[in-house]
């Protein structure tokens, strides 16, 4: 597990604006699936996806004015059943509610 909240978007749907030329790529176990990261800091930006070879899978975070707290709910992978293989690979679901303050 990554740990990143991720979106799709078509192969055509993502620009890099900045930092490209810092991006590495590593193919995790089967090859197939390409995984960029930065190389200065090491995050996880995005990866073309294995289950679907015409999507981008996008940490949201790298998204300017996007944040992984504007979901309320995530579905969380373990990270080692794929669908591809037959398994859904969903670990479970993470929520997040804002915490209430008082208005006086």
């Amino acid at each position: 597990m990554r740990g990143a909240v991720v979106v799709s978007a078509p192969l055509s749907g993502i620009t890099v604006t900045r930092g490209e030329d810092k991006l590495t790529e590593y193919r995790f176990n089967t090859g197939t699936a390409r995984h960029f990261f930065c190389s200065v800091c090491g995050i996880y930006t995005f990866h073309q996806r294995r289950s679907n070879p015409n999507e981008y899978g996008v940490n949201v975070a790298c998204f300017k004015n996007v944040s992984p707290f504007d979901f309320p709910e995530v579905t969380v992978m373990d990270g080692v059943n794929h669908p591809s293989d037959g398994e859904s690979g969903v670990f479970g679901y993470l929520s997040f509610r804002k915490k209430e303050t008082n208005q006086d």
